[in-house]
């Protein structure tokens, strides 16, 4: 047997001295550093090395906490309600989901939407066709393409309620195929043979059929006729979906699901089950064209499984939840995506989704991704021109569509200790602005908005965005997006009275 001996150590007792000898010590290594060191640091020739200088040792810079409560105040924080009240209809089987709550707008907001005459001129036409979409019992579509600030239904979901309490519709509108961010808007869960394809990173398309929405499924590769010829084993998958119970009331309330596909070019079975009960057996178009399923229900259908069996998978694009009429805001956020991604989907099957949703109004919320990555104002100028070219790919593809840009937030990285605006941003959204106005969009300053330089390390000491010093957090999401829907409907309310700028 192993005998295990323990010794007892008499440690040496610390006297106050002995700690005082110690920080006298590492003041003395330190000094000579402290003194001498250049403000840039030193070059090694591997890299810069750098300390704090003599005047950052003994006068520490101190974080900047920008006084926001003036931006804060501005907000009805009480008004943010997920349940707000609806305009109940019980036949909404006749067609009759979708009803506008209606009620006054105020001329009046914190912030504003920036303009020039031909931007102005876009907005008012899409007033009016969204002041009648709801007594005409039509459809419309506002796009909300985002990057990760707006990942999970965040900001979108508080401007939709507001816009459908406001003018009608129902539902979330367009939800990816496979959904792969954290949402309470809508649940969804897919076989794991399903794959998830983006214009944007990871696994991409060939064919670059992916949809309005930028990304799609398939629980089969690509092939090329030669592969298609030997593909003859059928292969089962799913997606499951069904209304998120933390969604805004409007969007849990839908009647109409539609399901968007391409590149069906082999035979593909379908079921759709309804709560475990099968409700609908249907064979996909094999022609390869875009096709859509369509599914109407007397209410909101709960949960939905939709059951594919093909030898060769068809592209799944996306659904769409929707109420019987009234506008649909879709949320189309894109992790890492500085939205310069127009151009490499298929045009063709993009214009045809906008047209078939009636897209008429496209908010593009970009810029973020870009800011870290800044070296100077060259490299601000070449992406903002980059920029205004998928603006311009928009107008092409939807002649009809206004556009409203939302640029980037105030963003912090780690300077000396303490939080800082990216020292290029205030120059990337002065770009950014000039170019979306060049372009007849409107330009809202969510920057400006939140408080301008240095105010993102006071909303996060409020909790009002992350640790990350970049994207918000619930309630700050809740409070930007309250700030924007109020200068949107600041500028619907001055058209409609007739105010001129």
């Amino acid at each position: 047997m192993t005998k295990f001996v323990l010794k007892n150590y008499n440690l040496k007792e610390l006297k106050p001295f002995h700690v005082l000898l110690f920080v006298l010590g590492i003041f003395l290594i330190v000094s000579p550093i402290v003194m001498f060191i250049p403000k840039d640091g030193w070059n090694l020739g591997f890299g810069k090395v750098h300390f704090l200088t003599q005047n950052e040792f003994f006068n520490p810079i101190k974080q900047d906490k920008k006084d926001i409560s003036g931006v804060v105040s501005k907000v009805d924080t009480s008004s943010i309600d997920r349940n707000d009240p609806l305009m109940r209809h019980k036949n909404g089987s006749n067609g009759d989901l979708g009803a506008a709550s209606g009620g006054a707008l105020s001329v009046e907001s914190a912030t504003s939407l920036a303009l020039n005459d031909n931007g102005l001129a876009n907005l008012h036409r899409f007033f009016e066709k969204l002041k009648d979409v709801s007594g005409s019992k039509k459809k419309m579509h506002i796009l909300h393409y985002g990057d990760s600030q707006i990942e999970g239904d965040r900001m979108t979901a508080y401007i939709r309620q507001r816009i459908q309490n406001q003018f009608g519709g129902n539902g979330p509108g367009l939800i990816p195929a496979m959904n792969v961010y954290s949402t309470m808007t809508f649940k969804q869960t897919y076989s794991p043979n399903f794959v998830r394809y983006t214009c944007y990173g990871g696994a991409k398309l060939k064919n670059r059929k992916y949809g309005a929405m930028g990304s799609a499924a398939r629980f089969s590769p690509e092939l090329d006729s030669a592969g298609l010829a030997n593909e003859t084993s059928i292969k089962e998958a799913w997606i499951e979906i069904e209304p998120g119970r933390g969604a805004y009331s409007r969007a849990r309330e839908f009647n109409n699901v539609k399901m968007y596909y391409n590149s069906c070019v082999k035979p593909c079975a379908l079921k759709v089950y309804q709560n475990g009960a099968l409700i609908h057996e249907d064979s996909l178009e094999t022609d390869g064209k875009p096709h859509s399923v369509e599914l109407t229900f007397p209410s909101t259908p709960g949960k939905l499984k939709y059951v594919f069996s093909a030898a060769v998978s068809p592209t799944i694009s996306s659904f769409s939840l929707e109420g019987d009429y009234g506008v649909q805001v879709s949320n189309i956020g894109m992790r890492g995506s500085s939205g310069t991604i127009f151009g490499s989907m298929d045009q063709n099957l993009l214009g045809r989704m906008y047209s078939d949703l009636n897209t008429e109004l496209v908010i593009m919320q970009f810029g973020g991704n870009s800011v870290p990555f800044f070296k100077d104002s060259s490299s601000v100028r070449n992406y903002t021109s980059y920029f205004k070219g998928q603006l311009n790919t928009i107008k092409k593809l939807r002649p009809t569509a206004a556009i409203i840009v939302i640029g980037p937030s105030d963003m912090s990285k780690l300077e000396n200790g303490i939080f800082v605006t990216y020292p290029l941003l205030p120059y990337c959204i002065a770009q950014m602005k000039k170019v979306s106005l060049d372009a007849g969009a409107g330009y809202w300053d969510m920057y400006s908005a939140m408080g301008g330089f240095n105010s993102m390390p006071s909303w996060v000491e409020q909790g009002l965005a992350g640790k990350d010093y970049i994207h918000f957090g619930p309630k700050g999401a809740s409070i930007i997006s309250q700030l924007f829907f109020e200068a949107f409907a600041a500028e619907y309310a001055k058209w409609q009275q007739g105010i001129t700028q």
